[in-house]
């Protein structure tokens, strides 16, 4: 599991690692069961407080995400509904493109219509191609 953060990201370290672990079970890079690098060895790849990654994984644990087996590390729980993670997943890339866009004095439609042509470039399928 690659896990990266953003530095120029406003939203706080432990959030960037929450979303990366969610990202990672939602593309299925990361199944039921799989164990989470150590709290130790990923603030070391990170190079981030220790305190930083055990406060991901606390939120994660309290969200049902991840389990706790003492002495054995942290471990992906048996999701549910994959559909609804995936949406999740979806509106929070959405949300964050839209305040980058309008950061920049750029409205939803331009943003659109942008992702549209940057995705026909990469011969990537949109909404058009699909009906």
């Amino acid at each position: 599991m690659q896990i990266s953060i953003n530095t120029a990201d406003p939203r706080p370290i432990y959030v960037q690692i929450m979303d990366e672990v969610r990202r990672a079970i939602v593309l299925r890079s990361l199944r039921p069961e799989d164990p989470l690098p150590s709290v130790r060895q990923l603030s070391s790849e990170l190079r981030v407080n220790p305190n930083t990654v055990a406060q991901a994984y606390r939120e994660l644990e309290r969200a049902g995400t991840v389990y706790v087996r003492r002495g054995q590390g942290t471990f992906v729980a048996a999701v549910g509904e994959d559909d609804a993670d995936r949406r999740d997943l979806v509106r929070g890339v959405a949300e964050r493109a839209l305040v980058e866009a309008h950061r920049n004095g750029i409205d939803a439609e331009e943003l659109v219509e942008a992702i549209r042509e940057a995705a026909a470039s990469r011969d990537l399928p949109t909404l058009a191609q699909q009906s």
